[in-house]
């Protein structure tokens, strides 16, 4: 019975140790396969990577590459930048169940943006910016009052007439000769549209407008002015009083300074009040110089002394200013004769150019004017000022017409582009519209 105990209680210490043996092996291997995840979820070390990463070009071999700190210390600024914009930002609400979730944005929304802000361009000038306006277009403007006479009565002299007849003929010629276009000028005009009128040559209204501007512009075209091939080039101004002289040779320098041009003045008005002071003044604007002597003095002793500076000094161009003086008076002409002969004389072939200047507004007193100048000095070309405040810019074609001198400037304004070299055909378009 002893032994029988015995061999039970040795039996069963035997499977106690057996089922324990059995337990410690089971959870041997339960270790083992708990360490192989746990090897296999954690990443490679350095010498393993270094086995399983292919051989890189020379320039992106590994041990090129920046080291950690200097890599940490490059990001560090973003990551900084990225918290403080983080910093404040309300919170998503929660999605929904069902409802995927959006893809985070690398930054905020209303992640502050850099503004950079573009150089400065330099604002351009105004007048750059608008469309500038022609010279007809200009020319069309100043010379509106004279147009409202012209094309203003053509407009109503031809409305409702279709055929073209010697009574609308007549009636043209009273227009013209009321426009200060002057008799003769007129004449001729209208002789012209009788013979084209007799060759049936003038179907309608709008036909005889076109042959009347035909005319016009045939009557007003002149040969170009002459080159400049003196040195100096010696233009001598000539007019009666008030008509604009010293202004017209001030614009007259001031195109020439455009154009490269050295010109210079010379005051041979040694009479009117402050006439020198004025040219002066007109001199430093223009930047020309003024060649003056003593109030009283003879002028053509001015214009001698004047042209021996140029001579001297190598300028372009001289312009000679003269006294205002009516054509009427014979002493007065006779010593501008004097001054022309004393230019003559000091510089063979001087004055190149002798200039009248009319007044636009004294109408057909301006014929008388240029006639007898054209006698005591011989003009070779008119300028014809203040057109822009007058409706007898028809004159032109009388001065022209009838004395043969070619128009070389008008003056419609008061600055100093509003002196234009005369275009005969803008001319006649811009008063007949």
């Amino acid at each position: 019975m002893g032994r029988w105990f015995r061999r039970k209680d040795k039996d069963r210490k035997m499977s106690r140790a057996e089922s324990e043996a059995a337990l410690e092996e089971s959870r041997a291997a339960a270790g083992e396969v708990l360490e192989q995840e746990r090897i296999e979820a954690e990443p490679a070390g350095p010498q393993e990577l270094a086995a399983e990463t292919p051989e890189l070009p020379p320039e992106e071999a590994p041990g090129e590459r920046p080291g950690f700190f200097a890599r940490f210390r490059k990001s560090r600024p973003a990551e900084e930048a990225l918290e403080e914009a983080s910093a404040g930002v309300p919170e998503e609400e929660p999605v929904g169940a069902g409802s995927p979730r959006p893809e985070p944005d690398i930054l905020p929304p209303d992640f502050p943006q850099l503004e950079i802000e573009a150089p400065e361009e330099e604002e351009a000038p105004t007048e750059d910016l608008e469309p500038r306006q022609s010279m007809f277009l200009r020319l069309r403007q100043r010379l509106s009052r004279t147009r409202e006479t012209l094309a203003g009565g053509l407009d109503r002299l031809f409305a409702g007439r279709k055929e073209v007849d010697a009574a609308l003929l007549e009636e043209l010629e009273e227009l013209l000769i009321t426009a200060d276009i002057g008799v003769e000028t007129t004449l001729a005009l209208i002789q012209a549209l009788h013979e084209k009128l007799r060759r049936r040559e003038l179907a309608d209204v709008e036909r005889l407008k076109a042959v009347l501007k035909a005319e016009m512009v045939a009557l007003l075209t002149a040969p170009p002015p002459p080159e400049i091939r003196a040195r100096p080039w010696v233009v001598l101004v000539v007019g009666i009083n008030g008509v604009g002289k010293t202004t017209t040779i001030a614009k007259l320098a001031h195109r020439d300074r455009a154009r490269g041009l050295t010109p210079m003045l010379v005051a041979a008005d040694t009479f009117r009040a402050a006439a020198v002071e004025q040219l002066e003044i007109w001199g430093e604007r223009v930047g020309a110089a003024v060649i003056k002597q003593k109030t009283g003095a003879d002028p053509a002793a001015v214009v001698f002394d004047g042209l021996a500076a140029a001579q001297s000094r190598g300028v372009d161009t001289v312009y000679v200013d003269t006294a205002g003086r009516l054509h009427t008076k014979v002493n007065l002409m006779e010593e501008l004769k004097k001054i022309h002969r004393t230019a003559a004389k000091k510089l063979p072939g001087a004055p190149q150019e002798v200039f009248l200047v009319l007044d636009a507004t004294t109408g057909q007193n301006a014929l008388s004017q240029a006639r007898l100048f054209h006698e005591a000095v011989g003009l070779t070309g008119l300028v014809l000022t203040k057109m822009d405040g007058t409706a007898k810019g028809g004159v032109a074609l009388g001065v022209v017409h009838e004395t043969g001198i070619p128009l070389r400037y008008i003056g419609v304004g008061e600055a100093m582009e509003d002196l234009r070299p005369f275009d005969a055909e803008a001319f006649v378009e811009a008063i007949l519209g």
